[in-house]
């Protein structure tokens, strides 16, 4: 199926800045991109989606996820002609699986007339334990998607062959890991995460790569986005913080403080100290 007739920019033009973000063909004006499950009510849940700046948020498509269990539909809380709706297929631990629910996702959106009705967050997951992709299933599941026409965003772990495998597969962002799904550590291997980058943007400076998965708090987001990261995906650290609403804030300043720390450059680390104040001129002490 080719890309609805209605995709459109998230944003209008207007409201776009020159640090906008560009995924395929569509233009985020924020770098933060929310989840919408795990949160105590679907009152807070809006709450926090608004809180947190963002224009674009994830949601699972499997049927029992939109549906809780007094009946209330998730997407009757979430306002369709305000953000970008990303549908993702959690909880799937195979190829088939994830792209049939993927297939599910772009009619629920084609219904509703939402642009993000021809992407997808992509997560083919191996084990229920530790979450992490499947790198052979998650290939095969996003070679698959983009031969039907999917804008493909790809959750994966920070290898960075299979972060390349996956571009090379075409999809339209790849995801690593900061560290495992709602483990709150943060970015365990920056190393990784600059490798990926050298990667995943070698001759190809605006590719697109978003940290998914792993941080718990702005500072977790800042340090990400000062790695040189496009921006960076997240559910848990909001929806599950005491205050979801007061973390979903503290989390678009993290993102904006980050990429503007990572747009000035940072001094490099020294071993022993430099003094700020320059020598020049100093007032010395008389001889007696």
């Amino acid at each position: 199926m080719n890309s609805p007739n209605f995709a459109r920019q998230t944003m209008p033009t207007e409201t776009l800045t020159a640090d906008s973000l560009t995924i395929g063909t569509h233009t985020l004006a924020s770098r933060l991109i929310v989840g919408t499950g795990k949160y105590s009510t679907y009152e807070q849940m809006g709450e926090s989606l608004a809180a947190s700046g963002t224009d674009c948020i994830t949601v699972a498509i499997r049927r029992e996820r939109l549906i809780d269990a007094e009946g209330n539909n998730l997407l009757d809380f979430i306002d369709t002609s305000r953000y970008t709706l990303l549908p993702n297929t959690a909880g799937c631990f195979n190829a088939d699986d994830a792209v049939r629910v993927a297939k599910l996702g772009r009619e629920i959106l084609l219904g509703i007339e939402n642009p993000g009705a021809d992407w997808v967050k992509l997560e083919c997951l191996a084990d229920t334990r530790t979450l992490l992709p499947d790198p052979v299933a998650t290939i095969d599941a996003t070679e698959r998607l983009v031969a039907d026409g999917f804008q493909v965003l790809v959750y994966t772990s920070d290898d960075p062959i299979v972060a390349r495998r996956l571009k090379e597969a075409g999809a339209a962002s790849v995801m690593p890991a900061g560290s495992p799904i709602g483990s709150g550590q943060g970015v365990l291997n920056p190393n990784n995460i600059r490798i990926c980058l050298e990667y995943l943007k070698e001759g190809d400076p605006d590719y697109p790569v978003i940290v998914d998965a792993g941080v718990g708090g702005a500072s977790d987001v800042a340090a990400a986005m000062e790695l040189g990261v496009d921006g960076v995906l997240l559910n848990t650290a909001v929806a599950h913080a005491a205050d979801p609403v007061l973390m979903a804030e503290a989390m678009q300043h993290g993102i904006k403080a980050g990429r503007k720390s990572y747009l000035a450059g940072r001094i490099p680390k020294k071993l022993y100290a430099t003094a700020s104040s320059p020598e020049e001129g100093a007032i010395t002490a008389r001889p007696r």
